[in-house]
C-alpha cells in the first residue's frame, strides 16, 4: 500500500495579521473544540498509552504505542471537532480524537501496519461515519472505513486540515 504524498498547504495569512498554523476555518473549528497553541495533556496521553498497551484481543492481538501517537494524543486528544460550512470536495468530518475508539481494532491496525511496513496506532473516530482514525510511527494519518483505507496526511496538522476542510482523502492501494 502506498499513500500519495500530496497534501494541502497549511497556514494562511490573515490580511494585516499573522499566519496561523492551520487554515483559518480549521483553526476556528479546533479552537471551538477547546484546542489552543501549547495545549499538552501528557497525563491523559499516558493513560491512553497504558490502556492500549494493556489490552490484548481474544485472538492475542496487541496495539503498538509510539512517540508520534502519544504526541498527537497529548495535543489533540479528547477534542470533539465539529466543522462548520461546506467541505471543499467532500463533507467535512466530525471528529472525536480519542484513541480508545480503536481499542478493539488491534488486528485491523496491525494488518494495516504490516501492509505499510510501519506500526499503526488508533487516533480517534469520524463520529458521523464511524471511520477509525489511525496514526503511524512516522506520524502519517489514515482513516479506515467500510469502503477502504485512506491516507489523510503526512502529519497530524495536514490530516486535521484535510478532514476538517473536507478535502478528499487518497485511497491506499497495492502496487
Amino acid at each position: 500500500m502506498h499513500p500519495d504524498r500530496t497534501s494541502p498547504s497549511l497556514g494562511s495569512a490573515r490580511p494585516g495579521g499573522p499566519s496561523t498554523r492551520f487554515p483559518v476555518p480549521v483553526d476556528a473549528a479546533l479552537r471551538a473544540a477547546g484546542w489552543q497553541p501549547g495545549r499538552w495533556d501528557i497525563k491523559q496521553a499516558e493513560i491512553w498509552a497504558d490502556t492500549l498497551r494493556d489490552h490484548t484481543s481474544p485472538a492475542g492481538h496487541r496495539h503498538s504505542v509510539f512517540p508520534a501517537a502519544v504526541e498527537a494524543w497529548a495535543e489533540f486528544g479528547g477534542l470533539r471537532i465539529t466543522p462548520t460550512g461546506p467541505g471543499r470536495q467532500v463533507a467535512p468530518a466530525v471528529l472525536h480524537l480519542d484513541p480508545l475508539h480503536g481499542l478493539h481494532s488491534a488486528r485491523t491496525l496491525g494488518d494495516l501496519g504490516r501492509a505499510l511496513a510501519t506500526e499503526v496506532s488508533p487516533l480517534g473516530e469520524e463520529t458521523d461515519t464511524g471511520a477509525l482514525l489511525a496514526i503511524d510511527a512516522e506520524g502519517r494519518v489514515y482513516t479506515l472505513d467500510h469502503t477502504g483505507d485512506w491516507y489523510v496526511g503526512p502529519d497530524i496538522d495536514h490530516a486535521l486540515s484535510t478532514l476538517v476542510a473536507g478535502t478528499a482523502p487518497v485511497r491506499l492501494t497495492t502496487g
